[in-house]
């Protein structure tokens, strides 16, 4: 059983990348400010040892190992990935994942309308939590459940050996994944629990959101924007 269609121009993109191995770090992962007192952070990029760094959706800084920039301190950075402190707690980004916030917990997810807005590609990407840990998820409506990399999957904690075997197709043919229900996932104030995903053996710049999520919502889209209402 294929659990994934890939017959959309976002589940191609995704398929190029994987083949090309390029990593990504889109102007849309800077996040926006939340006005909790912790700083949401996004990693942009890594110039030798230091890390340049988005706060708050502010203009990227490039920042040395040692120092700190409105009030995250640059522990080391190397590779794909830097060590940071953020209000006194150490977490390890990667370029292009998702923005890490530590402080207060968001409030309850009792929304009912997300609009999103499409990017210069046409693709619509936008900030997320999985069982309450940011993803950066790409709107997919030719998944037919949310699609979880593998390296996404083991950060967020997801024990997905455990979950139905199923076959997907990656970018070198088909492979096994595993398909496991998720407890939460959220976009901004709106939440939706017990969701179906399939976790692929391969990572991915994104984390799919499909039709087991979006089937939760009336859709609509006019022009560059894209309306999801959740049904009753």
């Amino acid at each position: 059983m294929q659990a994934l269609a890939r017959t959309t121009t976002p589940s191609a993109l995704l398929v190029a990348v994987l083949c090309a191995g390029l990593l990504l770090a889109p102007a849309a992962l800077q996040a926006q400010s939340t006005g909790q007192a912790a700083p949401a952070v996004a990693l942009s990029g890594i110039m030798g040892n230091k890390a340049l760094l988005v706060i708050d959706g502010g203009p990227p800084k490039m920042v040395a190992p040692g120092d700190s920039h409105r009030g995250v301190k640059v522990v080391s950075a190397a590779g794909d990935s830097a060590t940071l402190e953020i209000a006194g707690q150490r977490q390890t980004l990667r370029v292009g994942g998702a923005p890490v916030q530590v402080g207060q917990p968001a409030p309850a997810g009792s929304g009912v309308r997300i609009v999103l807005t499409a990017d210069s590609g046409g693709h619509f990407v936008t900030q997320g939590m999985i069982n309450s840990r940011p993803v950066q998820f790409l709107v997919d409506t030719g998944a037919t459940a949310i699609g979880i990399g593998l390296s996404d999957a083991e950060r967020l904690g997801l024990d997905y050996k455990k979950g139905e075997p199923v076959n997907v197709g990656t970018a070198n043919g088909m492979a096994r994944g595993w398909r496991i229900r998720l407890n939460s996932v959220r976009l901004n104030d709106v939440e939706v629990r017990e969701v179906d995903a399939v976790v692929t053996p391969t990572s991915m710049p994104f984390v799919l959101l499909g039709n087991s999520y979006l089937a939760r919502f009336q859709m609509s889209r006019n022009s560059e924007q894209m309306v999801l209402e959740k049904r009753n």
